[in-house]
C-alpha cells in the first residue's frame, strides 16, 4: 500500500512538472518585444532551430539548458519554445536557477 502511494506521489509530481502550465507567462509574439531590453533564448531542439533561425537569439536546446545556464545573461528574457512542454520546462529550470523576469 505504501509503495502504492509513494509511486503515485512521484508520477503526480513528474506529471506536474512537465504539463502543468506555469502561471503568470504570456504568449508574445518576437515583433511585440523590445529586443533592446529582453534577451531572448532559442530552447528548441537543434533541428528546429536550424530550419527556422531567428536573428539575435541565444541557443541553448533544452536539452543543454542545466549545464549552459551560465550562457544566459542576468537580464528579463523572453524563451523562444515549439511545445509547451518546452516552455513549462525552459521555464521551471530557470526560475530555479535565479531568474526571475519573463515575458
Amino acid at each position: 500500500m505504501t509503495l502504492l502511494i509513494i509511486t503515485t506521489i512521484v508520477v503526480a509530481f513528474v506529471l506536474y512538472k512537465r504539463y502543468f502550465p506555469v502561471l503568470g507567462v504570456h504568449c508574445i509574439t518576437l515583433k511585440d518585444l523590445d529586443l533592446n531590453q529582453i534577451k531572448v533564448i532559442d530552447i528548441r531542439d537543434f533541428n528546429e532551430s536550424y530550419k527556422n533561425p531567428i536573428e539575435g537569439t541565444i541557443n541553448i536546446p533544452i536539452a543543454y539548458l542545466k549545464r549552459n545556464i551560465y550562457e544566459i545573461p542576468k537580464a528579463d528574457l523572453h524563451l523562444v519554445v515549439s511545445s509547451l512542454l518546452e516552455k513549462n520546462m525552459g521555464i521551471r529550470s530557470l526560475r530555479k536557477k535565479g531568474w526571475i523576469g519573463y515575458t
